[in-house]
């Protein structure tokens, strides 16, 4: 296939699925830190790496398979953090996310984004990018063995803030949660550690506050679809996203009766290390709650005593 051959496949096709190979080490190290069932369900997971097209490119990705045996199984798309090739995903650290939520008894699925981790393509921070997402959704939703009444969406740092972005677009996620997510670009310093680093992928020809703008989800929760309960997770020792940026998504939140519940976890940093086991666990309650069990929207607004 030469590349002009790719023109010929719509956003989200699947091009290529490769087996990938655990290292010992990944399993030795979730040996000692599971439970004895919590691990045998882990340890059968199989990952597999996967090329997929988004606008024209192809771009790589990671799809984690539980050992569940359910006809239709709920699933999970996951946007990675971090920027370049350190913050691609390795095959440890996809094993590490999405084979964890596989091991809950999800499909699990991850984009590389463009320009990284093998992808073709120029990496964006919070534009094209979020098409590759949006494709890895349709890719995933394309696959047989997948309820696409039961998917949910969690996205960690650069990936929180482009979850909150998706959940402009689509009505599709019954769930959704972010974890160290910076939401308003607009008040923040020159000199800030996640403004210094968005800004190195902004176009040459920005508008700087139209692009800091489309990046704080904090200024338009009231459009994000309200079908899909938030789960907000920050750490309060977080140095690189400073808590305050969850704090102004829920107050949003809350101003525009979203579903939502927000946790700011004490001895927390940018990627909840600290409370790790904590914050796993209610990550896992609230798919399962409303993914997994299909459980009625809460309710908002006053009410009761």
């Amino acid at each position: 296939m030469t590349p002009s051959d790719t023109t010929l496949f719509a956003d989200g096709t699947l091009l290529e699925s490769t087996p990938v190979p655990i290292p010992a080490s990944s399993y030795s190290m979730a040996k000692r830190s599971m439970p004895t069932e919590d691990y045998e369900r882990f340890a059968a997971v199989q990952l597999y790496q996967l090329t997929y097209m988004s606008d024209g490119l192809r771009i790589k990705a990671y799809i984690a398979l539980p050992p569940a045996q359910e006809q239709k199984l709920p699933a999970i798309v996951f946007n990675a953090g971090g920027t370049g090739e350190r913050g691609a995903l390795s095959n440890a650290t996809a094993l590490a996310t999405v084979g964890l939520y596989a091991s809950w008894g999800y499909v699990a699925i991850a984009s590389q984004y463009r320009g990284r981790g093998g992808s073709e393509g120029t990496e964006e921070w919070g534009a094209g990018d979020i098409n590759d997402a949006m494709n890895v959704l349709t890719l995933l939703q394309s696959f047989h063995y997948v309820d696409a009444n039961r998917i949910g969406l969690i996205g960690g740092s650069r990936g929180g803030m482009m979850a909150l972005q998706m959940l402009t677009r689509t009505n599709v996620f019954k769930a959704a949660i972010t974890f160290g997510a910076p939401t308003l670009f607009t008040h923040l310093a020159d000199d800030s550690y996640i403004l210094v680093t968005a800004r190195k992928f902004f176009p040459e020809t920005r508008n700087l506050p139209a692009e800091l703008e489309k990046r704080s989800a904090a200024l338009w929760a009231n459009k994000f679809c309200k079908t899909t309960p938030l789960l907000v997770l920050h750490g309060s020792g977080d140095r690189r996203v400073d808590a305050d940026h969850a704090y102004h998504l829920g107050l949003a939140l809350q101003k525009t009766l979203h579903p939502y519940k927000l946790i700011v976890y004490d001895n927390a940093d940018h990627v909840l290390a600290g409370r790790r086991d904590e914050s796993n666990r209610d990550m896992r309650d609230w798919v399962d709650l409303y993914v997994k069990n299909r459980a009625p929207l809460p309710k908002i607004g006053p009410h009761g005593a």
